[in-house]
């Protein structure tokens, strides 16, 4: 396996995780699936139920005013590649975290349809579908000057960046499906949604 990050969702925190009840957590990201994920990993494999507030996606910032922050994006590999080592913090990569928890994949993300919208306009989602494949599939195909394009623009290596960008796992199934679905059961009571919607994979043409 990878040495990289499974996801760039994390939490960080200066103290170990099972010591975070009652102590103050900053939720740098406002991804609410990271959040709501970040939460329930904590009460579920650690115990703790901290108290959250919102906060800028600055880890220095997030550490000075608590004691824990939750955040994704660049700011989350920075704490990977630099950060947390620098500031001698705990990093707990929450996809990971989850996956060892339930034995599912998390999927942070997908691109959804409503069933009413697909059978009145079959033409314009089966279209945007296959081109979010042709992407997906592009892009990988040439992930290394993808990697160095990024590496323009923001501080990372382009070779941190290609390693993260192969680690990633861009494919959705049955046991993707899955993972979405025990998402849902787990985290619908913490978010006040009782019912688990009926989700269904969206084939492709042929």
């Amino acid at each position: 396996g990878s040495d990289g990050p499974v996801t760039s969702c994390h939490l960080v925190s200066r103290v170990p995780f099972e010591q975070l009840d009652g102590a103050r957590v900053a939720l740098g990201s406002t991804s609410r699936t990271t959040v709501e994920l970040a939460r329930l990993i904590l009460r579920e494999r650690y115990g703790v139920r901290p108290e959250y507030f919102p906060c800028a996606p600055d880890l220095e910032l997030m550490l000075r005013e608590g004691d824990a922050g939750v955040i994704i994006g660049d700011p989350a590999l920075r704490a990977w590649l630099y950060d947390a080592r620098r500031l001698d913090a705990h990093l707990l990569d929450l996809g990971q975290a989850w996956k060892d928890w339930t034995g599912l994949p998390m999927v942070f993300a997908v691109w959804a349809v409503r069933r009413e919208y697909l059978e009145k306009f079959p033409d314009i989602v089966h279209e945007v579908h296959a081109a979010f494949l042709r992407s997906r599939d592009i892009s990988l195909e040439h992930v290394d000057k993808v990697a160095r394009q990024v590496e323009r623009w923001e501080q990372f290596p382009a070779a941190e960046l290609e390693s993260y960008f192969t680690t990633l796992d861009f494919s959705l199934g049955e046991r993707q499906l899955e993972g979405v679905r025990e998402f849902a059961r787990q985290v619908g009571p913490q978010i006040g949604v009782p019912r688990i919607p009926d989700i269904a994979l969206l084939g492709a043409r042929v």
